[in-house]
């Protein structure tokens, strides 16, 4: 109940689960969770990092302009917190899955969406998400191992939302 894909590429992760997210709303799907859609921010600058609430229409901006110079870490906790709070008022029984843009630094320190992907989990409600490769190993530490791996293409992913979804039914 707890898939996940570890794609190469530039946004490519973010890409796929935006795509699958948009298709799996139009069947009809009840998602909870957020996708990251990445925006040019000119050149020479670091990209904007939005998150889209899947369930509705808010979007949440989780990166903070550091300047063209600036090499430390541009996101912003705030921004996190309050999507992660808007996904978690999503959560309801009538979930059918939860999609999260990735498993990154903050949920290996037990932080951002990473309450809301134990929640779910308790629930009984399936969880997809993304996992640099270098947040591999701390991400199986986490999942103790029962996290599936899926192939980062759509029908991969949507096989194992098919699979899965038929499984807890």
């Amino acid at each position: 109940m707890l898939g996940y894909v570890t794609a190469t590429g530039q946004g490519e992760a973010d890409r796929l689960l935006a795509g699958v997210a948009e298709r799996l709303q139009a069947q009809g799907l009840r998602l909870a969770g957020a996708v990251q859609v990445n925006l040019d921010a000119g050149e020479g600058r670091k990209c904007f990092m939005d998150l889209h609430i899947l369930s509705g229409e808010d979007v949440v901006r989780i990166s903070q302009d550091l300047g063209a110079l600036a090499q430390g870490c541009r996101l912003d906790p705030e921004g996190l917190e309050r999507a992660v709070g808007l996904a978690e008022a999503a959560l309801t029984p009538q979930t059918d899955l939860v999609i999260i843009n990735k498993f990154g630094k903050q949920e290996l320190f037990g932080r951002g969406f990473r309450p809301l992907i134990g929640e779910a989990l308790s629930r009984g409600v399936p969880v997809l998400l993304a996992v640099d490769a270098g947040n591999l190993e701390g991400f199986i530490a986490f999942s103790e191992g029962l996290g599936a791996s899926v192939a980062p293409n759509a029908e991969a992913v949507l096989g194992w939302v098919a699979q899965t979804l038929g499984e807890t039914a």
